[in-house]
């Protein structure tokens, strides 16, 4: 027993996962309990279902559990032991004859303990079992009940660790995500876009940057409400994403401004033609009418400036500048044609 504890506080120390755990564990079953096969199980409660997930079958010509086995957990042992309180048999046949799969692997001598996590839930059973009568030790009931500690406080420390990374990555993910529009943030597109310079400067492409602003969303707001005001801005980003090439990226720079970056053309190349279009099928994108619930909101269009920097000799916080302004002068010239009109 010595040498057991002794190889089992080494084997607590190092395990880094479940398998690195319960294999150096069923090993030491074995050799305290005299059973050929010992094994891990979990239970699938909702599903009625017991998975063998990690198994020792030490002896050729004994018993063999396999891993991966799957068996309805009403017809199991397991339950049995449990719901009996017995979580020994040495004669399986006249305790619990009627489990079909007990009968088919031939088990005649078994013993299990529960496995729980910290809040009582059955995670799943540990077990060991043989052809032939075999009988038990106190010693050796004690080893699995230990055993079974060991293994659901194990469950539950990598469950929690899976929790505190869910929640980092959430917590990530929120930080450069748009809560509103679920778009890539401000943050978010500028470490994008300084990305896209970069690689734009080593491959001798012209970098695209495309401000767009919705001309008239104040007045919808204050006219509709808030709640219509944000679902206009989803339903306008919903348009403008699809228009997106292949390595564009759409992102909500704040309010009622979003912004379009991607690859341009080469360096040297003429670009105006490929902001014109870029420009205009952006804008065109945002015309029409705009279902937000029951209401329908017909937009006449954003103001779209668009440019193409040399990423050579321009920064993310420039570029966005440079749209900006361009922005601003298509505005200037649709409030100018209005103003004409009237």
């Amino acid at each position: 027993m010595d040498q057991v504890l002794a190889q089992l506080s080494d084997t607590v120390a190092n395990a880094a996962t479940l398998e690195d755990l319960t294999r150096p564990m069923l090993e030491m079953l074995e050799a305290v309990t005299g059973c050929e096969s010992t094994y891990l199980t979990s239970v699938d409660l909702d599903g009625g279902v017991q998975h063998v997930i990690i198994a020792r079958n030490g002896r050729s010509d004994g018993l063999r559990i396999p891993e991966g086995l799957k068996v309805p957990w009403a017809d199991t042992l397991c339950k049995r032991a449990l719901d009996e309180g017995r979580p020994y048999t040495s004669n399986v046949a006249e305790c619990w004859g009627d489990s079909d799969a007990a009968r088919e692997l031939g088990i005649r001598t078994y013993v299990s303990a529960p496995v729980r996590t910290d809040d009582g839930n059955l995670y799943g059973t540990l077990c060991a079992a043989s052809l032939t009568e075999v009988p038990l030790r106190l010693d050796a009931q004690h080893v699995l009940e230990l055993f079974s500690r060991l293994i659901g406080q194990h469950v539950e420390r990598e469950r929690l660790v899976a929790q505190l990374r869910l929640a980092n990555a959430q917590l990530a993910t929120s930080m450069r995500t748009d809560a509103l529009t679920e778009l890539p943030n401000r943050r978010s597109l500028m470490e994008e876009l300084q990305a896209m310079i970069a690689r734009g400067a080593r491959a001798g492409e012209s970098v695209l940057v495309a401000f767009i602003d919705l001309d008239g969303f104040k007045a919808i707001n204050d006219l509709h409400g808030h709640d219509c005001g944000d679902g206009f801005l989803r339903a306008m980003a919903q348009r403008l994403g699809t228009t997106l090439r292949k390595g564009d990226m759409l992102a909500r720079l704040g309010g009622d401004e979003f912004v379009v970056i991607g690859p341009g053309p080469a360096l040297g190349e003429a670009t105006a033609t490929v902001t014109d279009a870029l420009a205009q099928r952006l804008g065109d994108a945002t015309i029409g009418d705009i279902a937000v619930g029951s209401l329908v909101i017909r937009y006449t269009g954003a103001s779209v400036g668009a440019v193409a920097i040399d990423p050579q000799l321009c920064g993310a916080d420039h570029a966005l500048r440079q749209a900006d302004a361009a922005m601003y002068e298509v505005k200037r010239q649709r409030a100018a044609t209005r103003s004409t009109r009237r």
